[in-house]
């Protein structure tokens, strides 16, 4: 129910694979980098080519994990990589050699854009040159904290401390940036079910800043449901960045099935996903983030906070007091 199948042109799982992309073969791996390559040479730039990236001669560093992700998942298969490729240098070449917005736009729309972003904190691993640049971002939970950007045609801006000064006052930007997502339109829109009663809404699309949703987990639990949350909150997970898992909990809720559920279905949709963001699967209570699956060692774990335990027993003790 929550896998996907194999592109087809694409080699056999059994094939030898890809050193830094298990899901390419080594010989998927191998041509992927040699298209990059030629499609930075037909733009003029030659490339070195790195593990997940690659870098130029001006000290430029284009990344190539999400680039890999798109071809293996390309259901037109290896023959159509050339062209997704070049399509994409073309992308980041544009969004790199072009103007700043922070130079060419209003203020006023550039506000209009701004998004609260949740990513894990890797994504904003300073380099030497910036080495205090986003200390606004601000941790929402294990594993992820939130950075404001700019929702951009081809890209997202991640916005440095200095961008941002300009802007106004950070509270105010964040209440802004908050609105702006909220204000959103709903993209693709599923309900699944399992087995035990598990059923839970899936919320898909192009968007960078899908998944960064569950910071208004209640807002978009009305939108999908027509219902407001109920006061136990509801159970959430963002396998990558153009995907979120959400069940609001009610007493009918079978908690910890849905918890199972949830947890196979962020795994599945995090594991060579195009933007990964985690597997992990959290607790939104009252505008806050708790993790309750924490992916260890690769192996899935419940973590127990106290005050999730006295949700179980009251909603094991509301069903017992159902039962005839």
């Amino acid at each position: 129910m929550w896998t996907h199948r194999r592109p087809r042109g694409r080699d056999e799982r059994t094939a030898p694979r890809d050193t830094t992309y298990g899901f390419l073969s080594l010989d998927e791996g191998a041509y992927f980098r040699s298209q990059v390559r030629e499609a930075f040479a037909e733009r003029g730039l030659e490339v070195t080519i790195h593990a997940t990236e690659v870098s130029d001669s001006a000290g430029r560093h284009f990344a190539l994990t999400d680039l890999a992700a798109v071809c293996h998942h390309d259901a037109g298969g290896r023959g159509r990589w050339p062209r997704v490729i070049r399509d994409h240098v073309d992308r980041v070449l544009r969004v790199a050699d072009g103007p700043s917005p922070l130079d060419t736009l209003p203020h006023e729309e550039l506000l209009t854009r701004l998004r609260p972003w949740v990513v894990t904190p890797d994504v904003l691993t300073p380099d030497a040159a910036t080495p205090m640049a986003h200390t606004h971002a601000r941790v929402v939970a294990p594993g992820l904290c939130e950075v404001l950007a700019l929702d951009l045609p081809e890209s997202v801006m991640p916005l440095t401390d200095e961008a941002l000064s300009s802007l106004g006052d950070l509270v105010d930007l964040r209440r802004r940036a908050l609105a702006n997502l909220r204000a959103l339109p709903l993209e693709t829109h599923s309900i699944l079910h399992g087995p035990d009663g598990i059923r839970f809404h899936v919320l898909t699309g192009e968007s960078f800043f899908t998944s960064s949703r569950a910071l208004t987990a209640d807002q978009l639990t009305r939108d999908l449901t027509g219902h407001d949350l109920t006061s136990a909150g509801a159970l959430v997970s963002i396998p990558n960045r153009y995907t979120l898992a959400l069940s609001p909990i009610t007493p009918a809720t079978p908690l910890l099935p849905t918890l199972h559920g949830m947890t196979a279905f962020t795994t599945a949709n995090h594991t060579h996903a195009v933007g990964p963001v985690t597997p992990d699967v959290y607790w939104w209570h009252h505008g806050v983030l708790t993790r309750l699956i924490h992916h260890h060692t690769g192996e899935p774990h419940l973590t127990r906070p106290a005050e999730f335990d006295l949700l179980l027993m009251r909603l094991t003790d509301d069903d017992a007091g159902e039962r005839p």
